[in-house]
């Protein structure tokens, strides 16, 4: 299962993204750890009455937030019972996804930062040099031992509070997700009309989608259908799990001991040929270096394109139904762990998708406020709040299941309820979905677990290890590297003066006491 995380780590734990500042170059934008166990007595949420004092005046908090789909309306029945029930108001700036690390950029830079700022990348440069600057409450005192808030401690990822720490301190108020995501999205009824079978190779599935681009599989009578389109950046580790296949995700060591950065070494290298021929056969999308998320997500839903990397089982459902508007025989599912030269395409997360961070602006009252919010929804009651909102507005139950109703999809959504919220943690949360019959995620549960795909990943070291010289010296290289493996995979340079780009950067005296600080932090944090 990859790493398994020690009870005790220490040092500066946040996750590099490499996509996060090339919006021209990139496509903008998971179990190592058993499950935290869950008190078999319900915790009471913190209360902001006693029988002697008055309800305390809702908590008003203005604060970021991502945006996956459209931006909610705010003054619907399920916003305005959430905040009821939290006693709260929330000022909440949508930020679309595609767009959030330039917003975030800009924010930092201009030091008017909010109450409680959203981040999606701990390792984000501007971010710990923000927090470095004293731009954010130091939580680690006033969480303590976690005494007060025993929802933030038990119902939280593995681990979660140790690799969410910026600068060996908790700043960051980690929000939680499953360590399992998913894999690439398949169209299988093309699959069945061609009589090709699920691809459990690497191999197979280049070979499986260049038929389908070559079988004019919509009788359109065009060659228009395109093999793979991603909703994230290939070139990260996360992105279908790709590198991971080919063994990226496994510390990989310099002759002088340091541990090279999991994009610079020859596995990775080996991912970029294996994109190289995709591209080469015709599967890539052409315009996969600059095509948005939401263009990715678009093709695929028109119709149009046979494979998507989308973190998430639980789109295929929705995927599915979007897709058979157009294409009624249209059935998604999502590839087994593919097998690569060194592994399977299979990766696990922390468990930490980004973070709230507190402004040092905010009274200390008001934070500690701020934070029984957070307390009081890190909870199962606010968890499946979030997935069906109000029962008889937003979903009945039909012989004891839940049936979402067309006011649902309007006023709740898929993601924007569990933005402002720090998400109870859920093993499968992202393999079933509230819109699909139960029968369809207990079957899907099943099949993810006979696949193997909660044994056969990985969770990167680099998802928990740092560097500060690689903090201060990798920005300088990004550019050019992300420009240089956009040409080794659309064949303007060959692989050979790819792989002699890389090693000068390996080179680098920099780069090298990066690699000793990263072998130094790995030692020190998963012993020998």
């Amino acid at each position: 299962m990859g790493l398994n995380y020690p009870k005790r780590m220490r040092g500066p734990t946040m996750k590099v993204a490499i996509s996060s500042a090339l919006a021209l170059l990139l496509l903008a934008g998971c179990s190592g750890s058993p499950n935290t166990a869950i008190p078999t007595n319900p915790i009471e949420p913190p209360s902001s009455k006693s029988p002697e004092t008055k309800p305390a005046s809702p908590l008003e908090i203005q604060m970021t937030a991502r945006l996956f789909e459209e931006a909610p309306n705010m003054e619907n029945s399920y916003w305005k019972e959430f905040m009821k029930r939290t006693n709260t108001k929330l000022n909440i700036e949508w930020i679309p996804d595609g767009d959030y690390t330039t917003k975030l950029n800009l924010i930092l830079a201009s030091g008017n930062i909010p109450e409680v700022l959203v981040i999606n990348n701990l390792k984000h440069p501007p971010v710990v040099n923000a927090v470095r600057n004293g731009a954010f409450w130091d939580l680690t005192p006033i969480l303590g031992d976690f005494s007060k808030y025993p929802n933030l401690k038990n119902y939280s990822a593995p681990d979660s509070w140790i690799t969410s720490r910026i600068i060996g301190k908790n700043y960051a108020i980690p929000k939680n997700r499953p360590q399992l995501s998913g894999g690439p999205k398949i169209r299988k009824d093309w699959l069945d009309k061609l009589g090709i079978p699920m691809p459990q190779t690497m191999d197979e599935y280049r070979i499986a989608l260049k038929k389908i681009v070559d079988a004019d599989i919509d009788g359109n009578g065009k060659k228009d259908t395109i093999g793979l389109v991603s909703k994230a950046s290939l070139f990260s580790g996360s992105a279908g799990g790709f590198g991971d296949a080919f063994g990226m995700g496994k510390p990989t060591f310099d002759p002088d001991g340091g541990l090279i950065y999991e994009q610079l070494t020859p596995q990775y290298a080996d991912m970029i040929a294996w994109l190289r021929d995709l591209y080469s056969d015709g599967v890539l999308a052409k315009e996969f270096a600059v095509m948005k998320p939401t263009q990715a997500v678009e093709l695929f839903e028109a119709g149009k394109a046979a494979s998507l990397i989308n973190e998430s089982f639980r789109w295929d459902y929705s995927f599915m139904s979007t897709i058979k508007k157009v294409q009624p025989e249209a059935i998604v599912d999502t590839v087994p762990p593919l097998q690569g030269l060194n592994g399977y395409a299979v990766r696990y997360s922390t468990g930490v998708d980004g973070a709230f961070l507190i402004s040092k602006k905010v009274p200390e009252e008001k934070v500690r406020r701020i934070l029984d919010f957070f307390e009081l929804t890190n909870s199962k009651e606010y968890y499946d709040f979030s997935v069906n909102g109000i029962e008889g507005i937003h979903y009945n139950k039909v012989n004891g299941e839940i049936v979402l109703t067309d006011l649902h999809k309007k006023e709740v959504g898929s993601t924007s309820p569990w933005q402002p919220i720090t998400l109870f943690f859920d093993k499968f949360g992202k393999i079933v979905t509230p819109v699909a019959p139960k029968e369809y995620n207990d079957a899907k549960i099943k099949l993810v677990e006979s696949q193997g795909y909660l044994t056969k990943g990985v969770i990167s070291p680099f998802s928990v290890i740092d560097s500060s010289t690689w903090i201060a010296t990798w920005p300088k290289f990004q550019q050019e590297w992300t420009s240089m493996s956009v040409k080794a995979i659309v064949g303007q340079i060959s692989m050979d003066e790819y792989k002699a780009y890389v090693k000068k950067i390996n080179d680098d005296p920099n780069i090298k006491k990066s690699y000793q600080e990263f072998a130094k932090d790995y030692k020190e944090t998963f012993g020998k």
